[in-house]
C-alpha cells in the first residue's frame, strides 16, 4: 500500500518537500532576525479558507467562525480553549428548578460596533431568527427546543423551553447563536456588526479580511491593535509566507510534511493541539447503492485510515471509528469497527450484487481532503471500485454537497463540538434517517444525570459505526506554526475560531 501512496502522492509532496528545502536554504541565509523579532502590535495570520461571507448564523461554513468568532461576534455564552462554557454577553443565569426556564442578566454598557446599545431585544431577535420556520441557520436544531423568548426588562430575559436541555448553555455558546444588530440583518453577508473586542475594517475578496481593535469594548480589551487574516490555500506558498517572516502565524498549516522543517528554526513554535473536526468520507445514504449497509461496509473495509493519516497529513491526526472525539470523557474505542479488510470488502460488495461500481469523490480544498482522496481512490480501485476525484472550491462544495446533496461521497472535516445530533436529521446532507437513532438523541437531550447521558453517548456511537453511515478516518490535529513571540493563540481548537482577543507579542 505504501507504494500505492507514493505513486498516487508522491510527485506532489516531493515537488512541495524539494521547494521547500530551497526556500528554507534561501531564507536562513539572507533574512535577518529583525523580522522576528520586531515587537508589533498588529498580527498577520494565515488562512487556507476564505469565508463566503460574513454571516455565521447562516452558513455552515467554518471559515467564518474561524474570522468572527469571539474576535467580531460573541453569545450570550462563549467557548474557552479547554472546552469549558463561561459567560460572555450575559453576566449571570439562573435556571428553574424544572429545568425549563433561563433568566438572563446582560452586561451593562455593552453596545455593537455602530454604537447602537445591544439589549435583550437584540439578543431575543437574534434567537427568534435562527429558530424560525425561515431559518437558514446551519444549525437551527440546536435551537428547536426554545418555546419562547420574554424580555423582562431592558438587560433580562427568560428563555422557556419545551423540555429540559442539558446542553442548552453549551448550544448557546456555538457561532450559529451570536448575536447580531438587529438594524443590519440585512446587511449581514457584507457587513458584520457585532459586540466583539475587534470590528471588521476592510476585506480584499481573494486576499484578506482585517480586523481593527474595538476601542469602545465593553470588557478587557483585546492586546493586539489589528489582526489580518490572510487567505493562502497553496501549500508552497503558505511555506513560503512563513519562512519569509510575511505570516506570524498559521495555525492550520496546509503542508504538515513541512512542520517538523519549521519547528526546527529557533523563530518559530509549532503548535500541536487537537480540534473538534471529525475527518470523514461522508456517504450519500439516499444514493444507491449507498442506501446498501453492506456497500457502505465494503467502503469502510477497503480504508486503512492509518494510511491516510500518514500519507497526508504526515502522522498529525488519530483514528477514529465514529463521529466522536477522542478526547471527550464518553468517548469509546471503535477504530476497528469494521476493521481494514479488502477481502472481506469485495466478498461484501459480491454479496450485494454489486460490481463494476463507478463512484466521483468531491474534494474540498483542504489538505487533508485533496491529498486524501487520492489515497482513498487507490485503495477502493484495490477492491475494484473506480473513482473519479472531483475538486471542487469551498462555495461550490456547499451549495452543491451539503445543500443540494448532489454527491457520492465526500471528504470533509466536521469541526463543530459535540455535533454527534447531525445524524438524527434526516434532511443533513448525508441523508441518514434512522428513527433508533434518532430516538437515542431525543433521549440524550433530556437527560441530565452524568451516567444516563454516558449510556447514551456510548450507544449512539455505536449505533453509527455499525450502520457505517460514513467512513470514520481520524480526528484532525489543530497543527501548524507561529512566531515564538506571538503568545495567545490556542493550541486547541474547541470550535471553529481563531480568537484573538488574549493574543499579544511577548517582546
Amino acid at each position: 500500500m505504501a507504494r500505492v501512496i507514493l505513486s498516487v502522492l508522491g510527485f506532489l509532496q516531493l515537488q512541495s518537500i524539494i521547494m521547500a528545502i530551497i526556500i528554507v536554504a534561501a531564507v536562513n541565509a539572507t533574512l535577518p532576525v529583525s523580522v522576528f523579532a520586531d515587537t508589533r502590535t498588529d498580527a498577520i495570520i494565515g488562512l487556507q479558507l476564505e469565508p463566503p461571507h460574513l454571516d455565521p448564523t447562516s452558513a455552515a461554513a467554518g471559515a467564518i467562525d474561524q474570522v468572527l468568532y469571539a474576535n467580531v461576534y460573541e453569545g450570550l455564552t462563549r467557548f474557552t480553549e479547554n472546552g469549558d462554557i463561561i459567560p460572555q454577553l450575559a453576566a449571570s443565569w439562573d435556571i428553574s428548578d424544572n429545568g425549563l426556564l433561563y433568566h438572563f442578566t446582560l452586561h451593562h454598557g455593552v453596545i455593537f460596533h455602530d454604537g447602537t446599545p445591544l439589549d435583550a431585544a437584540a439578543v431575543k431577535f437574534s434567537l427568534d431568527r435562527a429558530r424560525s420556520d425561515a431559518s437558514t441557520n446551519a444549525q437551527k436544531a440546536l435551537y428547536a427546543g426554545i418555546a419562547n423568548i420574554t424580555i423582562n426588562a431592558p438587560d433580562q430575559l427568560t428563555i422557556e423551553l419545551h423540555q429540559p436541555d442539558g446542553n442548552f448553555l453549551f448550544k448557546l455558546a456555538w457561532g450559529d447563536a451570536v448575536i447580531i444588530a438587529p438594524h443590519n440583518v440585512d446587511q449581514l453577508r457584507q457587513s458584520a456588526i457585532g459586540t466583539g473586542a475587534f470590528k471588521v475594517k476592510s476585506w480584499i475578496k481573494g486576499d484578506r479580511i482585517i480586523l481593527e481593535k474595538n476601542p469602545d469594548y465593553w470588557g478587557k480589551p483585546a492586546q493586539l491593535s489589528a489582526v489580518t487574516f490572510r487567505f493562502i490555500s497553496d501549500p508552497v506558498a503558505a511555506l513560503a509566507a512563513v519562512q519569509t517572516g510575511e505570516i506570524d502565524a498559521f495555525p492550520v498549516f496546509p503542508a504538515p510534511e513541512n512542520l517538523a522543517m519549521l519547528a526546527s528554526d529557533n523563530r518559530l513554535a509549532l503548535i500541536n493541539g487537537s480540534t473538534e473536526g471529525e475527518t470523514i468520507l461522508a456517504i450519500n445514504n439516499a444514493r444507491p447503492p449507498f442506501d446498501q449497509r453492506d456497500v457502505r461496509r465494503a467502503i469502510a473495509m477497503a480504508i486503512n485510515k492509518q494510511d491516510i493519516i500518514d500519507g497526508a497529513m504526515f502522522g498529525y491526526g488519530t483514528a477514529i471509528g465514529s463521529h466522536f472525539a477522542p478526547h471527550h470523557p464518553d468517548y469509546i474505542d471503535l477504530t476497528n469497527t469494521p476493521g481494514y479488510d479488502p477481502d472481506m470488502a469485495r466478498q461484501l460488495l459480491a454479496d450485494a450484487g454489486v460490481s463494476d461500481l463507478h463512484l466521483t469523490i468531491s474534494l474540498p480544498p483542504p489538505v487533508y481532503a485533496r491529498r486524501g482522496g487520492e489515497i482513498i481512490m487507490a485503495q477502493l480501485n484495490q477492491i475494484g471500485i473506480t473513482v473519479t476525484l472531483e475538486p471542487v472550491e469551498w462555495a461550490q462544495w456547499l451549495e452543491q454537497v451539503f445543500r443540494n446533496r448532489d454527491y457520492d461521497l465526500t471528504i470533509v472535516s466536521h469541526t463543530e463540538p459535540f455535533d454527534i445530533g447531525i445524524y438524527a436529521r434526516a434532511d443533513y446532507y448525508f441523508q441518514y434517517d434512522n428513527p433508533a437513532f434518532q430516538s437515542i438523541m431525543a433521549e440524550l437531550d433530556q437527560a441530565t444525570d452524568p451516567a444516563k447521558r454516558t449510556v447514551l453517548l456510548h450507544q449512539a456511537q455505536r449505533h453509527i459505526a455499525d450502520d457505517q453511515v460514513n467512513v470514520f478516518l481520524f480526528q484532525l490535529a489543530n497543527a501548524g506554526i507561529a512566531k515564538a513571540e506571538l503568545s495567545g493563540l490556542w493550541q486547541h481548537a474547541p470550535t471553529q475560531a481563531m480568537d484573538m482577543t488574549g493574543v499579544y507579542w511577548k517582546n
